[in-house]
């Protein structure tokens, strides 16, 4: 009777509350009244300073005992003051010389000591065995210490999938986030409220995201936004508009900035987590901010000044299915039907300027017979001259005219320049008829399930944490989180298509300043060695960063050490081993590599060569020692890069790989945020959220000639990687399905690696380049004829011959300079751990 259940002293009586009956919370403890003590956070500033019995306040809260977690409730109003999640350090004592109360209880965890007062020794015991028995019998697996030093389980039987670039995974998420009924989490590095997550963008702003958040908050959904807050002078991220942008669209959509960097003291280090849980049930993970430059395709195009109009069904009946219609003529224009949901649409710079631009554009490449640069994809005709305005099928009706999809921000190259004045989203700051953009390679994840209630209750633990330490965030507009029980995280009520069962554990990078935490956790780096130690067959790495190769002195993380280790056992042992590492070419800060690229790009130049094969410690210097030149058998370092055609001239670029991936033996997996680097591995530093999948059901495949059972997970995500860097996707005679054989190492890999980097290098003299060892013979390198601008109709001949996008890693390019910022640079006074 809801009378009865809403009566304090009839709920008292009977030690339920409000939360004694939420499904989702599981079942039901030990609920009462008790006085707690202040104090005892792991926080700095929040401790009581002293023992004495003068520091301590005693308040009157309402205890709640969880299968996970604890709570306490204040009296008055029923809110929720603080949680304490179960953790391996959670534990009970009630001997007075452990509480320093008479008839005192003290439970422990990894984040807090709360000492609790009762009436009796009775009665404290009483309260003290219950949560000990209750959480010993429901909450025994958060109890122990998991693989890896996680916090979290191995789970059995979890539906996940992967995603390689931004369209398939911004789709899915889009379609998740829009059947949320209860709550979404969000953390990113960076987040860009106005990036569309369904592109081409025909349904006006229905997939915008900050459109799709406010939808959901107006539906009654709670969406909860965590943001890492940068040191302003350094990054240009311009978090604090993001906040601002998305706590205005609604009431129910609250936004956490953390860490301040003044009164924690933590300058370094970032959040750099990328992860979004919907309803603890479903938990996208990887490498994908919700930002610019982020969205991309299997494309991995250079250009974008296209616009588009959908045509209306009665002009698409009209049209011969072979062709197209015109988007020039005054008829397309007036029969294209415009779709919105909303008055601010994205306004375009200068309009009408591309388009007068375009059409010239497309009369000049007709005369010189030359296909259209921008062609969303190439539309062959019978007679094999290329389409200048192909359809496309969306879905959403034919579309006619070139589909822009990068709008003013999100077209971006920021290595050519960085990203300002965020809070204009829609004005370019890139001239595109003018500069390529940088096509963004990268490497996502979705889990479900008891997988999913892990990524919720790291991200709990961060928001609860943050709450306490930002005095701003203390109020009851920012309420405290709980996470549901992993008793009902089967009953999923949306599941992602396509997904495999498989073995999941949720890995990260936590701390004390990240989260709370009194030890750090550095499961990701462990999880990374343990894969490569293990794997029998290759192991394949995408990353943005390749810095290892523990010297105990500037590096400590052993990933690239395990690497060596692993290739020169299969050496000694006579049996064949592959590691392929792809990374991108030159590091992602803004800087001209024509002039040695600034000493943000060196100094991280220097640490990623460091690795590969300068100095003793480098992977190919280990190799070396043991078998000479025999190392090439055993590993590839290699880049990414394409090319195009912009308003008329040849240009090309190189693909940024933002993935943090590894792939071991066609059955081992691991996709996150974390950066094969100290930030990302050692735990104490930067934040991040991993996943780690073994397959639980397997394929028949090849490994090395002979039939292997290869898991379903990680044997088509290498298969997809493999078809789009190579060029297999478009040349059918590419066979990637042998991963460690001599035929795929050297004739396929290796062979295509070095040609296309050969013909990149003739066509554009690209740097960065082997044929560059010093700052000198940069200059004179630069100063020789580029055959795309003298010859341009030879270098398209030569361009021919480029399949897929693999480029060999320059690994001598300013092999003779020291790297490191020169003395007295704004670079040199930052400590060094900044760029390893």
């Amino acid at each position: 009777m809801s009378m009865y259940r809403n009566y304090h002293a009839t709920m008292e009586f009977i030690d339920v509350s409000q939360l004694s009956f939420i499904h989702d919370l599981g079942p039901k403890g030990l609920e009462g009244m008790i006085h707690k003590r202040s104090g005892g956070h792991r926080i700095p500033g929040l401790n009581c300073c002293g023992h004495s019995k003068m520091c301590y306040r005693w308040s009157k809260r309402w205890l709640v005992v969880k299968d996970s977690f604890l709570l306490y409730m204040k009296t008055d109003s029923g809110a929720i003051s603080f949680v304490l999640l179960v953790d391996k350090e959670f534990n009970i004592k009630m001997d007075s010389k452990d509480t320093e109360t008479k008839h005192g209880v003290r439970i422990d965890s990894l984040s807090r000591n709360l000492v609790i007062k009762c009436s009796s020794y009775r009665h404290a015991r009483w309260w003290g065995q219950a949560i000990e028995q209750f959480v010993q019998k429901h909450g025994a697996a958060f109890l122990t210490d998991h693989r890896f030093g996680s916090f979290a389980r191995q789970n059995i039987n979890v539906p996940a999938k992967w995603y390689v670039n931004g369209k398939p995974y911004m789709a899915d998420l889009a379609d998740a986030l829009e059947e949320a009924k209860e709550e979404i989490f969000i953390t990113d590095w960076w987040l860009s409220p106005e990036i569309f997550l369904k592109r081409p963008v025909v349904e006006g702003n229905r997939w915008r995201l900050d459109h799709i958040l406010k939808r959901k908050a107006q539906q009654g959904v709670h969406v909860f936004v965590m943001l890492y807050k940068e040191v302003e002078l350094a990054i240009g991220i311009n978090s604090e508009y993001s906040k601002r942008t998305l706590m205005h669209l609604h009431p129910n959509i609250k936004v956490m900035r953390h860490p301040d960097h003044v009164s924690s003291s933590v300058y370094l280090w970032a959040h750099h987590e990328k992860t979004i849980v919907i309803d603890q049930s479903v938990a996208f993970v990887g490498g994908i901010d919700l930002a610019y430059g982020r969205w991309d395709d299997r494309e991995h195009r250079l250009t974008d000044v296209g616009s588009v109009s959908r045509s209306v069904a009665l002009e698409t009946e009209s049209t011969p299915s072979n062709m197209v219609a015109p988007s020039n003529g005054a008829g397309a224009q007036s029969q294209a039907a415009v779709v919105t949901d909303s008055e601010d649409q994205p306004k375009l710079k200068g309009q009408g300027r591309l388009r007068k631009t375009r059409f010239s554009l497309r009369r000049h490449l007709q005369k010189h017979g030359l296909a259209h640069a921008d062609s969303v994809s190439s539309v062959e005709s019978t007679d094999g001259k290329s389409n200048s305005v192909p359809s496309l099928h969306t879905g959403m009706g034919e579309l006619v005219g070139d589909t822009r999809f990068w709008h003013g921000k999100d077209y971006c190259n920021f290595v050519h320049k960085d990203w300002v004045q965020l809070d204009k989203p829609f004005d370019d700051f890139i001239d595109r008829h003018t500069t390529p953009r940088m096509p963004w390679h990268d490497i996502s994840s979705v889990v479900h399930g008891k997988a999913a209630r892990d990524v919720a209750r790291h991200f709990i633990q961060r928001w609860n944490f943050t709450k306490i330490m930002k005095p701003k965030y203390r109020s009851l507009s920012y309420p405290y989180l709980l996470p549901k029980s992993y008793t009902t995280a089967h009953e999923l009520r949306y599941q992602v298509p396509n997904c495999v069962p498989a073995k999941v554990q949720i890995l990260r990078s936590a701390c004390d300043w990240s989260a709370g935490i009194k030890y750090h956790e550095e499961s990701i780096h462990k999880a990374y060695e343990h894969v490569i130690q293990n794997s029998q067959h290759y192991i394949y790495i995408e990353n943005q960063f390749f810095i290892s190769c523990a010297d105990n002195k500037h590096v400590f993380n052993k990933i690239g050490d395990a690497i060596a280790e692993r290739i020169i056992r299969a050496y000694r042992e006579g049996k064949k081993f592959r590691v392929y590492v792809v990374t991108p070419l030159v590091p992602g800060f803004e800087g001209d590599i024509n002039t040695g690229g600034g000493s943000a790009i060196q100094a991280v130049m220097h640490f990623n060569y460091r690795t590969m094969i300068r100095g003793d410690c480098s992977i190919i210097s280990q190799l070396k020692k043991e078998m000479d030149d025999q190392w090439m058998n055993y590993i590839s370092l290699a880049g990414l890069r394409t090319h195009a055609e912009l308003q008329g001239r040849l240009v090309s670029e190189l693909i940024y790989v933002h993935s943090k991936m590894l792939i071991a033996d066609d059955n081992t997996v691991i996709i996150g945020s974390a950066n094969i680097n100290d930030r990302s591995m050692l735990g104490k530093r930067d934040s991040e959220v991993a996943v780690i999948v073994e397959d639980s059901e397997t394929v028949t495949a090849v490994m090395d000639g002979q039939e292997y059972q290869a898991g379903r997970y990680a044997l088509q995500l290498r298969l997809e990687c493999f078809k789009l860097i190579l060029g297999a996707n478009s040349d059918s005679s590419i066979d990637v399905s042998d991963p460690i054989s001599d035929h795929f190492y050297k004739e396929v890999w290796m062979t295509t690696c070095a040609r296309n980097a050969t013909i990149y290098q003739k066509v554009f003299r690209c740097l960065p380049s082997s044929d560059v060892r010093n700052i000198l013979e940069l200059e004179g390198y630069l100063t020789k004829p580029v055959m795309a601008k003298e010859d341009p109709a030879r270098a398209h001949e030569e361009l021919k011959k480029i399949r897929g996008f693999l480029v060999q890693f320059p690994l001598d390019f300013l092999s003779e300079e020291n790297l490191l910022p020169p003395i007295g640079s704004k670079e040199a006074m930052v400590p060094m751990e900044m760029w390893t």
